[in-house]
Formats: C-alpha cells, structure tokens, sequence
C-alpha cells in the first residue's frame, strides 16, 4: 500500500476512530493517542492490512480492542460525563434543565449497559454504521448484533419508564 493509497483509504476513518475511542475512554487526550496509535500499526502494517476487505472495520477492532486495554489497564471506566448540547430553541429555563436532566440521566444508563451492548449502541445509533460493519467490527454474527441492540434499546427504554413513573409519584 503505497502513501497516497494510504491516505485515501485510511485517513477518511479518522474521525469515526476518535468518536468510538472517546465513546469507551471518556477522554479525549486519550482518544486521541489510541487513533494516532491505531495509524502507526496500521501504517506498520499496510501490506497486511490492504488484503482485507474492509479496512474500516478492521481499524475499529484495533480502535476498540485498544481502548479496553486501556480501560482495563486502568481497572476501572472513568465516570466523567460529557454533556450533550441539547437544543435550547425559545424554551423555558426549566424545560432547558429538565431536558439535560434527560440527557444525562441517558448517558447514565448507557453507561450502564454491559460493555458490549454499549458498543453496539454506539455504532449504530451515534456513528449509524450498518448493522453487517457492526459485526464484522465486533466479530459477532449479524442476527447477535441485532438481538443485543435490541435488549440494549429496551433497557434503555426500562429504566426511562421506571424514572418517569418515580417522578410522577413523587408529584
């Protein structure tokens, strides 16, 4: 694999990388070492890697399987939460707060998920990556990837239902 083919077919991922390894890590220095890293195997490794089918897919393997080494280097997943800009329009300030209220308690539960419902969430409702990239991505056959969205969706769901419920009560 030559410098520019390289380029063309590699460097496009760069920012799908960043958001998949920022998603696990929660740290932006350290998304941004593991991507750099994840350039220099592959780099390392570009007439391996040009063989096969989808570099994308492979480079998110490298991308994830990093990041939990990491992760699991450090014993622990960091909890900082990064707080989503939610469309404020002509809303009130109480409807401003209640909304990121929302989206952090979303956050919450995501990060809850087992590790590899996470992941999947991730790919598919963040980074919309097709369900066949998802698999290939996380070795899994298509019908598992569809199976854990879809628990993963309901448990979201669950503990949304359950949190409106507790606050209705208490009104």
């Amino acid at each position: 694999m030559t410098t520019e083919e390289f380029k063309k077919q590699v460097l496009p991922v760069k920012d799908k990388l960043y958001r998949l390894a920022k998603r696990i890590l929660n740290d932006i220095e350290e998304s941004e070492d593991v991507v750099q890293e994840v350039f220099y195997r592959l780099w390392s490794r570009r007439d391996e890697v040009s063989t096969y089918k989808s570099i994308e897919a492979f480079a998110m393997v490298v991308t994830k399987n990093m990041c939990l080494d990491k992760v699991k280097a450090k014993g622990y997943y960091k909890d900082e939460l990064n707080e989503w800009n939610a469309p404020v329009d002509n809303k009130s300030p109480e409807k401003i707060v209640e909304l990121k209220d929302d989206v952090s308690h979303v956050h919450q539960i995501i990060r809850q998920l087992p590790e590899q419902q996470r992941m999947i969430v991730q790919m598919r409702d963040v980074e919309e990556m097709e369900y066949e990239e998802i698999a290939e991505v996380m070795q899994m056959n298509l019908n598992a990837i569809r199976v854990s969205l879809s628990r993963a969706r309901k448990a979201i769901r669950d503990r949304i239902i359950k949190k409106r419920k507790y606050e209705y009560q208490g009104d």
